[in-house]
């Protein structure tokens, strides 16, 4: 897999040469809809605002759960009013450590769109580096001629994750995969088998990504190593690609299961665990 993560120094530098790339806000966090107007207020200067919840997912629904997978003909019509090519260069980001901004990362490479990154830090990085910052709204200059494909990136369904070999890794907060706390679904608790992996432990105070070497030992503690079938989830398959893009630093690729815990939780047929076991 190519670089995962690019910096704000090197950001600035490509933004002010002649091809820059195109640049993402995907601001969105559960339960807060205020991302697009945060956008509005100060935003990366050539940033264009992408909705998490229209455009990168299809309608929910508890069969599918909260954020399916988008209709692969409204994703290129997106990617193509962003201003994408085939040959661009993406960055996203946003202000939470990018536990958002990787659906966008994630999705655009399932699409087949290789040279994807997220700005390392998000929105917090370019402006402790001190950056400009701009307010107000932006369009691509031009429409994009990108042709997207789904299924580069491996996926698993609800039964599939149900009868799946090797790890399932639950990336949501500790909590609520103990089912201690379910702010949304319908049931609380984690699928039976599944690890407990907080994405939050994917990052360190500034909100970056843990080197390498800190996201190795992490998942080996789990019992993931390169070449280990693995597979994670979380509510709604949104941070659980930073889950993935975590692991993908650490040299590790896995696959994701769009539906989640959203999808899982919503059929009482479907079996849950509670507490710090996985069950």
């Amino acid at each position: 897999m190519t670089d995962v993560t690019i910096t704000a120094d090197q950001l600035r530098t490509r933004l002010a040469g002649g091809a820059p790339p195109v640049l993402l806000d995907v601001r969105w966090q559960l339960g807060d809809d205020r991302g697009h107007e945060q956008y509005r207020d100060g935003h990366i200067p050539g940033a264009i605002y992408v909705d998490l919840n229209t455009d990168l997912a299809s309608p929910a629904g508890p069969q599918d759960g909260r954020h399916p997978l988008p209709d692969i003909a409204a994703l290129q019509e997106a990617a193509r009013r962003w201003g994408i090519d085939a040959d661009s260069t993406v960055v996203a980001y946003d202000d939470n450590g990018n536990q958002a901004a990787a659906r966008a990362w994630w999705l655009l490479r399932w699409a087949g769109l290789t040279d994807v990154v997220l700005l390392d830090g998000g929105l917090r990085s370019w402006r402790d580096a001190g950056f400009d910052i701009v307010a107000g709204e932006e369009t691509a200059s031009s429409q994009g001629t990108v042709q997207l494909a789904a299924e580069h990136l491996s996926t698993v369904d609800v039964d599939g994750v149900a009868t799946a070999e090797g790890i399932l890794l639950d990336a949501r907060a500790g909590e609520r995969y103990r089912g201690e706390n379910e702010p949304i679904d319908p049931r609380a608790g984690h699928i039976p088998g599944a690890l407990s992996a907080p994405t939050a432990d994917n990052l360190d105070s500034d909100g970056r990504f843990r080197s390498p070497e800190e996201l190795r030992a992490r998942f080996a503690a789990l019992g993931v190593e390169p070449g280990t079938p693995t597979a994670v989830y979380c509510g709604s398959g949104v941070t659980a690609a930073h889950q993935i893009a975590a692991l993908a630093i650490a040299g590790v690729d896995a696959t994701l299961y769009p539906g989640s815990w959203s999808q899982w939780s919503s059929d009482p047929d479907r079996p849950a665990a509670t507490g710090a076991e996985p069950g």
